[in-house]
């Protein structure tokens, strides 16, 4: 029977998938503590995130969007559900690891990572002694950055050599399938042998080629968003000054680089809401680091928001940019993708200036969209379907 897919629809999926972001860094770059401040949760600090045997520290957090919030105090919904990210905090990535092998568990959380998010030590605090011995956070981002590509390049090597020896032994389409992935591989292995990133190479290849790497996890071939753990003392001009340096060396595609102050925003996380908005104002910071964090690292992994709207729930739901009307609906449910009919859409601007749904079809800012339709940041949808 025909329907329409509400959030609180029957069919609705009640858990989306979360984006997975994973903290990485060396040892005493401040990452827990950074952890801590995006989740506010409570883990260990001083610990490196635990240790490399342990399990990571895990949280699931809501990401922030104040078009939610006015859209739920516009349908005064009885329930209303954020998009989900889900952070995972490792062990500290020693210098020369990719060298001895990581552990299995660390790479396997690291592979199937949505993006890295690197914290890079910039403060200085003499209780807390480098394992470099310096603080150099450009030293620290290239550390780290290489010791990625030597994992890569070891996986890579792994995998040629399995294949050098199952191609001959192989015939037909097997064959042809081996000695495809073989000519990949070595594209990629030249890239990694050259100091580049995967990620500047595999989106230039064919998608067949593409397939043939979905279930290897690269590291470099993910996005990454590099975060400087600066100290109080260079809030301003002297954290400005060290992201210009690092976006001028680092900067590439797939990369984004931005600083906060881990303690402090620790610190601010376990405020009530009118003392974090004056301790914030007091150090001159304009918006949370929680915020800006996962609002970068959607950019990044090129990902935005519609949302559902209604008496009994309004919702964001997330999908990559440039998805269609159809691939939104089976965001919410493979059901309401198999029955499509069509897709009824209002921009988040216009439903705002409008006030009600029916004021936006006075206005003639109500659509109703096909399959095909590219679905725009902060659109609100109600599909219908028929199943």
């Amino acid at each position: 029977m025909p329907g329409a897919a509400l959030a609180s629809s029957p069919h609705a999926r009640e858990i989306a998938l979360s984006t997975t972001l994973v903290i990485v860094g060396l040892p005493s770059s401040g990452k827990t503590t950074v952890f801590n401040a995006l989740t506010l949760a409570e883990a260990e600090t001083g610990t490196f995130g635990g240790d490399a045997e342990g399990e990571p520290n895990l949280a699931t957090v809501k990401v922030p969007d104040p078009r939610l919030d006015l859209l739920t105090e516009m349908f005064q919904p009885q329930r209303t559900v954020q998009a989900d990210v889900q952070y995972f905090d490792v062990a500290g990535i020693a210098k020369g690891i990719a060298e001895k092998g990581m552990s299995g568990q660390l790479l396997g959380v690291l592979s199937q990572a949505d993006a890295l998010v690197h914290i890079v030590r910039a403060f200085a605090d003499e209780n807390v002694p480098h394992t470099d011995d310096t603080v150099d956070p450009l030293r620290d981002i290239e550390t780290l950055n290489l010791e990625f590509l030597f994992s890569d390049l070891a996986l890579i090597d792994k995998r040629l050599t399995r294949l050098a020896a199952q191609i001959p032994k192989t015939r037909g389409a097997d064959r042809e399938a081996f000695e495809r992935e073989q000519i990949v591989l070595t594209r990629l292995k030249e890239t990694a042998e050259n100091d580049t990133p995967l990620r500047e190479v595999v989106g230039d290849l064919d998608p067949d080629d593409a397939k043939i790497l979905r279930g290897f996890g690269f590291l470099t071939a993910k996005p990454l968003l590099v975060l400087l753990n600066l100290g109080e003392d260079q809030l301003g001009e002297i954290g400005d000054g060290l992201i210009a340096t690092a976006r001028e060396r680092f900067a590439r595609p797939g990369v984004g680089i931005d600083a906060l102050a881990g303690q402090i925003e620790m610190e601010i996380g376990r405020l009530d809401e009118g003392d974090a908005t004056v301790f914030m104002a007091d150090l001159g910071i304009s918006e949370s680091a929680r915020a800006r964090v996962i609002r970068l690292s959607f950019e990044l992994l090129g990902l935005i928001p519609f949302f559902t709207v209604g008496p009994d729930e309004c919702r964001a739901w997330t999908i990559n940019r440039g998805a269609t009307a159809l691939e939104a609906a089976a965001e919410i449910h493979s059901d309401i993708q198999r029955g499509f009919i069509r897709a009824e859409v209002v921009g988040y601007d216009d439903m705002i200036t409008a006030g009600t749904m029916a004021e936006t079809k006075k206005a003639g800012t109500f659509r109703r969209e096909g399959k095909t339709y590219i679905v725009q940041d902060g659109d609100i949808i109600n599909f219908l379907f028929n199943v």
